[in-house]
């Protein structure tokens, strides 16, 4: 698009927002401001400003005002023109090269669309928005609450479920910049509802133009950041903070996939510093995707034990062996192909991508949700699986160049050191406090948001140790469910007196010698807990009359080669176990 008869001007002041006041050539005139937005930051006094003569006869002011200079940048503030801009640019053959129709001013529900595109198989509607608000390099939409602009996105909603494809094209009007935002200070809404228009199937678009003072055409993409600003800004620091204050962990010293994969099972539900022995011990043993795929489940439940939920690791070993039988033993490379694998979910294929591959995928756990809702102010229920995809969605649109490792280890590091879940966060030790919303609106306290959980079911139990000097009972617990295939100490449900200890003893062919009460124990799952009283029975011949199966197996043995679930940690000692 080029204008003609352009002059270079000095703005002075601007009386209302049809009109300003302009020096030019040594005079001062009226001249029509061709953008009614408030402009407060393009348009200070004395700015070098651009004016296209007027071919009007008759009118009152002879001049439009249609560019301005701030620092380097020119900045063309004609808000009439982003409609032609990209009507140009689609009728020389971008975007619908195989057009047949294109229609200004298209009236659609209850607003005129700006453009309408036709294709031999499509439908297409197309919302025009100027950027000129300009803040360190990125851009902002919109300069002021815009309801006009709300009512137009829920009408492309609209417009996609009943067939059309639609766009919102925001046409930034200056050079250079390196990506739009949602203004959310001035206007919440407008941010939600962009959001909610990529949700449903609205195409957002944004392009940064070649700006003379008497030409303006499209130049090339920029990203649009559709929710809550903020994020890009804090990408690099938080990357510079983690390379700068991360802990010595051993699965960060060679961050090989494997190892990774390994690292992020074991943390799940379990306390960093509680995996490094756990994590040193597995990998000493089972070096490598192949050796885990072929470990026998005694020496790798006994390699697990005292980690807890049992099938993270037989589902390691079945992914293990999937990676034999179609990766040829390498592991995957692809975020697809990782998550594919059994028992990996987003958050551990992102970890693996990030940490090991240096991909672009975002790894989001609980202490990631907790920074994000916080920076954000998030009032939203994380126990909503659509918020944590929300959060994934946004993460990985800012995720830094070449930075993914450092960048996602580094908001887990911060959840894990500075931004705490209990107590009060340090914030004065955090590279995002001075942007963090929840910090500035005094919601760390309630933040993140979640809702309370079903009470756990509690199931009663009496523990026996049934011991005949070295040697205990045990007995394998069933192939499915709850510690499926781990040993266990023999138990019945309920707490049982004395005299009905003594008849379970009796029932099994066990003769006591000696029976003592042990202290009272719990062990809490995610979703049961258990109560539990404990007899020590003193037993003479355990193999001989025994009618249910248990195995007697002496007590160092058992240390070495049995898996016994932590569940039942306070009873090991009694039975002389380490």
């Amino acid at each position: 698009m080029r204008y003609q008869e352009v002059r270079k001007g000095r703005f002075l002041h601007r009386p209302n927002r049809f009109v300003a006041q302009v020096e030019l050539n040594g005079k001062v005139e009226t001249v029509h401001v061709k953008n009614t937005g408030r402009c407060r930051e393009l348009l200070p006094e004395g700015a070098e400003v651009y004016l296209e003569h007027a071919d009007h006869p008759g009118r009152r002011t002879q001049w439009d005002l249609i560019a301005v200079k701030k620092g380097k940048r020119l900045i063309n503030m004609d808000s009439q023109i982003p409609n032609r801009v990209v009507e140009e640019w689609i009728d020389a053959g971008h975007l619908f090269p195989d057009k047949t129709k294109v229609q200004r001013e298209y009236s659609y529900g209850e607003s005129r669309i700006d453009l309408y595109v036709e294709t031999p198989e499509k439908r297409i509607l197309i919302e025009v928005k100027g950027v000129t608000l300009e803040e360190s390099g990125r851009v902002l939409f919109p300069d002021a609450p815009s309801q006009r602009a709300i009512k137009h996105m829920k009408e492309l909603q609209r417009a996609v479920k009943e067939g059309y494809e639609a766009y919102l094209f925001f046409v930034v009007q200056m050079k250079g910049v390196e990506y739009l935002i949602p203004n959310v200070e001035t206007h919440p809404e407008f941010a939600r509802t962009l959001l909610e228009s990529k949700e449903a199937g609205v195409r957002i678009l944004a392009y940064d133009c070649e700006v003379t003072k008497d030409s303006i055409f499209l130049r090339q993409e920029i990203p649009v950041v559709e929710t809550v600003s903020l994020l890009y800004d804090m990408a690099e620091p938080v990357a510079d903070w983690y390379e700068a204050h991360k802990r010595d962990l051993p699965w960060r010293r060679k961050p090989e996939p494997y190892g990774v994969w390994v690292s992020e099972i074991m943390l799940q539900q379990t306390r960093v510093e509680a995996v490094k022995r756990y994590y040193e011990r597995f990998m000493e043993e089972l070096p490598s995707v192949a050796s885990l795929a072929k470990a026998e489940e005694d020496t790798l439940l006994k390699l697990w034990e005292g980690l807890g939920y049992y099938n993270r690791v037989r589902n390691m070993q079945t992914a293990a062996r999937t990676i034999m039988e179609d990766h040829g033993g390498s592991f995957p490379s692809s975020y697809e192909e990782i998550r594919k694998l059994k028992g990996i979910g987003t958050y551990t294929a992102g970890a693996i991508s990030a940490f090991a591959y240096g991909i672009a995928k975002p790894a989001v756990d609980g202490n990631v949700l907790r920074v994000i809702t916080r920076y954000l102010a998030m009032e939203e229920d994380i126990g909503n699986p659509g918020v944590k995809k929300k959060i994934e969605q946004l993460l990985e649109d800012v995720i830094p160049k070449g930075r993914a490792s450092a960048f996602g280890q580094g908001l887990i590091e911060i959840g894990a050191l500075v931004c705490l879940p209990v107590g009060t966060p340090k914030c004065a030790d955090c590279p995002l406090q001075e942007q963090c919303l929840g910090r500035k609106r005094d919601l760390l306290d309630r933040l993140p948001l979640k809702k309370k959980e079903k009470k756990r079911r509690v199931e009663e139990k009496t523990v026996f140790l049934f011991r005949e000097e070295d040697r205990v009972a045990i007995q394998k617990r069933e192939g499915k469910g709850l510690l499926a295939g781990l040993y266990e100490f023999p138990n019945a449900l309920g707490h049982l007196t004395q005299e009905e200890a003594l008849e379970y003893c009796k029932a099994r062919g066990l003769m006591p010698v000696r029976i003592r009460r042990l202290p009272e124990a719990r062990h809490i799952f995610s979703h049961v807990e258990w109560e539990m009283i404990g007899y020590e029975v003193l037993v003479d011949d355990l193999e001989k009359t025994n009618t249910e199966g248990f195995l007697f197996v002496n007590r160092k043995h058992i240390a070495k080669e049995y898996a016994i679930p932590s569940a039942f940690d306070a009873y090991t000692r009694y039975a002389g176990i380490k």
